[in-house]
């Protein structure tokens, strides 16, 4: 993984949104920015970490939905991450 995926995997994580809404990519896209300059990449990582250690198995379900919606919301997000995992 990248620092850049990893800051917005940790910054849609701690949002408010849900996987329930089917947000669009353009929302996605909004909330993270928002959460980014809202908490910041160090707010935004200790408070995933909290709800890791609160509610791990939640939070495993959670990220498996934030991984898949950046797949689709930041398609270059997963090409950098192609082309890391490839280059290791």
């Amino acid at each position: 993984m990248t620092t850049v995926d990893d800051l917005a995997a940790e910054a849609l994580f701690v949002s408010h949104l849900q996987p329930s809404q089917r947000p669009t990519c353009e929302a996605v896209q909004a909330e993270v920015t928002r959460m980014i300059l809202c908490l910041g990449s160090e707010g935004c990582a200790a408070s995933m970490a909290a709800h890791f250690g609160d509610d791990p198995e939640t939070a495993v379900r959670r990220m498996v939905w934030v991984r898949g919606t950046l797949a689709v919301a930041y398609p270059e997000i997963m090409a950098l991450r192609e082309a890391t995992s490839a280059a290791h």
